[in-house]
């Protein structure tokens, strides 16, 4: 289970650990996101995030909440990308140009624009400011509960970590 702010690269890492382990990669937001950029209706959302995790190996990556006992529940270890603000903002500066200028289709026809990415009350850069706080706290409370006390938390807070991490991943 990989989780982070918007723009830590959880979706790049998982990819690399799939790709690496050569395992299933589940992306949350695929399974979220409506044509529109409507949101899946929540027992739906939970039956396909059941279904998409039934195998005995996979890695997933996203911060979804409402599946959280689901994800957490059934993963074995918990990657947490808290990299420094200014790395972030400069991944997510970039795959936001990126994909605006390319409109690259992200899951269900859906697209990234300049308006909604940078302007909007929806901006995916508010977001990742404001999510940025409330996962470190949660984050630091979450993984004391006893129903994840199963995890393995690998708490990685800079780019030199993960690339070390990376680096040492194998099936053994």
């Amino acid at each position: 289970m990989v989780v982070g702010s918007s723009g830590s690269g959880k979706t790049t890492l998982a990819e690399t650990i799939a790709r690496k382990l050569e395992i299933p990669h589940v992306e949350l937001d695929a399974l979220h996101w409506q044509a529109n950029w409507q949101e899946t209706e929540l027992d739906i959302f939970r039956h396909r995030v059941e279904l998409a995790l039934e195998g005995q190996e996979w890695v997933l990556d996203g911060n979804y909440a409402k599946v959280r006992d689901i994800t957490w529940g059934r993963a074995d270890t918990l990657l947490w990308l808290e990299l420094p603000l200014p790395v972030v903002l400069w991944r997510l500066t970039r795959r936001t140009v990126q994909r605006a200028v390319t409109q690259e289709e992200l899951w269900n026809g859906n697209r990234e624009n300049w308006h909604e990415a940078l302007f909007s009350h929806d901006s995916l850069f508010l977001h990742m400011l404001r999510t940025r706080k409330s996962h470190r706290r949660d984050y630091t409370q979450l993984v004391k509960e006893p129903e994840y006390s199963h995890l393995k938390v690998i708490h990685l807070r800079s780019l030199a970590q993960v690339n070390d991490w990376i680096a040492h991943l194998s099936r053994d």
